[in-house]
């Protein structure tokens, strides 16, 4: 097996963007009347959109807002802090750039929308990817492999040849299914050692010639 491409998780996995999603959930869901702790963040951590407002209206008394509201709010919210910068995890854009210099494709595959994916994207060197799959830009969202099935498609490569960059269980199980080997990069929920799946504390140790190696 030759590795074709990489496709990457963004939330958590190449920004550290987890914490500010935790502070706007807990201030948004406590202001309309509701409970919400960091350990619920933490539960929802790579959900999609849709998901994630159904266990929120779930946590709020009735009639305190509309669900499409509520979603507007929350999103707005975080693009805002997103806009202003954004903190890279570590290792994440050396290689990511180590991969540009070796012509090897890569995706960014997110459960977010494309407006917060644009707003990250705003502080990264331009053309760093080749492809992005929102998630308001597929009929199923994490953990179904339709995102990563998407992105290799639209790469015109065997899944079976990439190269997954995850941090949630839920982006490992999409990757896992799509047929990808996975590197699991948790931050806030433990991932499982699996096979064809490699579980890291950092991207800091990985080259482009690393990850080729784990396809070999």
């Amino acid at each position: 097996m030759t590795l074709q491409a990489v496709l990457w998780d963004m939330d958590g996995t190449l920004v550290d963007s987890e914490p500010e999603w935790a502070r706007v959930q807990i201030e948004l869901l406590t202001e309309l009347g509701g409970t919400w702790t960091v350990e619920d963040c933490m539960a929802l951590v790579g959900s999609d959109l849709s998901h994630a407002v159904e266990v929120w209206m779930a946590r709020l008394p009735d009639g305190a807002i509309e669900p499409d509201a509520l979603a507007e709010r929350m999103y707005g919210e975080v693009v805002r802090a997103l806009k202003e910068g954004v903190v890279m995890r570590p290792g994440a854009l050396e290689l990511l750039t180590g991969l540009k210099a070796a012509g090897i494709p890569c995706a960014l595959v997110s459960a977010s929308y494309r407006v917060m994916i644009d707003a990250v994207l705003s502080h990264l060197p331009p053309d760093l990817f080749d492809v992005i799959v929102a998630g308001d830009e597929v009929r199923n969202g994490k953990p179904h492999p339709e995102p990563y099935l998407k992105a290799a498609a639209e790469l015109q490569v065997d899944p079976a040849n990439c190269v997954v960059i995850e941090d949630s269980p839920g982006g490992t199980q999409a990757g896992t299914a799509a047929g990808a080997f996975v590197i699991a990069v948790p931050q806030w929920v433990p991932i499982p050692e699996a096979p064809r799946r490699l579980v890291l504390k950092s991207l800091e140790s990985l080259t482009p010639d690393a990850l080729r190696d784990l396809l070999r």
